[in-house]
């Protein structure tokens, strides 16, 4: 899927649109300097990293894009499949000549994340970071998948939250309860109708950069054990349980969230 030509430069206020293929404008947030980290939200859009692009900002380069379908972007009907936005995002770390790179994806970001580290041809990444992740197959387990409640028209985020919605009066933006119907269709489309790979954690013996599962103990909407499973299916791989957290760690419980990340990344070398 990946095309010879560079990614297209085109216009953007609040941050820079590129086309990697013609039809396709990808939304790229990119603050800070230093260090490059790749940050992918999941189906709670990017509000819901918000916290995790500001935290790396500080001391880091922080490439954060929109999935196409969420945030009113365009998404190509031939654009389907976690292949996809795999190979983007990889030609993107190679257009921009980013090496060392710390990808971190929080859960379906989570899946694109580990998939990237597997197919790393060119070695752009440096570590890894999946938090509530799905994309395994496990047995007696099921991951659950929002529906649309209602609420504020389509374009306005998306994705599975739990408990407090932390932000609220802070400025910070906070995920909807649950996913606008096109984030909706696009996840679908993306995940396809098993909403797994059952040969992702077979795949993932090749990751040979440090890696971290963080998960939420009270995750009810992709269970820890899905973090357990990539932790033993990478070599090498740490996992940590965060108390208090669900599904989206990094907004329920962030200074403990963030503190794992950091000793993790300073055991690392990072």
């Amino acid at each position: 899927m990946s095309t010879p030509t560079e990614f297209t430069e085109l216009t953007g206020s609040t941050g820079s649109t590129v086309e990697p293929y013609p039809g396709l404008p990808l939304t790229v947030r990119d603050v800070g300097a230093g260090r490059p980290v790749l940050v992918l939200h999941g189906g709670a859009g990017p509000a819901s990293v918000s916290g995790v692009v500001d935290h790396f900002a500080a001391t880091s380069r922080v490439l954060a894009p929109t999935h196409p379908g969420w945030e009113d972007t365009p998404r190509p009907e031939w654009f389907t499949g976690v292949d996809d936005l795999v190979e983007t995002y990889l030609d993107l770390l190679d257009d921009r000549d980013l090496r060392d790179v710390l990808v971190l994806g929080s859960s379906f970001g989570g899946w694109i994340a580990a998939e990237m580290a597997v197919r790393d041809r060119g070695r752009r990444i440096g570590g890894l970071v999946v938090m509530g992740a799905f994309g395994p197959r496990l047995e007696g387990h099921e991951v659950r998948f929002p529906t649309a409640p209602p609420g504020p028209p389509p374009g306005e985020g998306s994705g599975p939250a739990q408990g407090p919605r932390p932000g609220a009066g802070s400025g910070a933006p906070a995920p909807r309860p649950g996913p606008s119907p096109a984030a909706l269709q696009a996840l679908a489309a993306y995940v396809g109708p098993a909403k797994s790979d059952p040969k992702l954690l077979h795949r993932l013996a090749r990751v040979t950069v440090p890696a971290l599962a963080v998960w939420g103990e009270d995750d009810t909407v992709v269970p820890p054990d899905y973090g357990r499973a990539y932790a033993a299916a990478i070599p090498g791989a740490r996992f940590e349980l965060i108390p208090g957290a669900g599904h989206l760690p990094t907004r329920e419980a962030p200074e403990v969230t963030f503190a794992a990340i950091d000793a993790f990344l300073d055991a690392a070398g990072r």
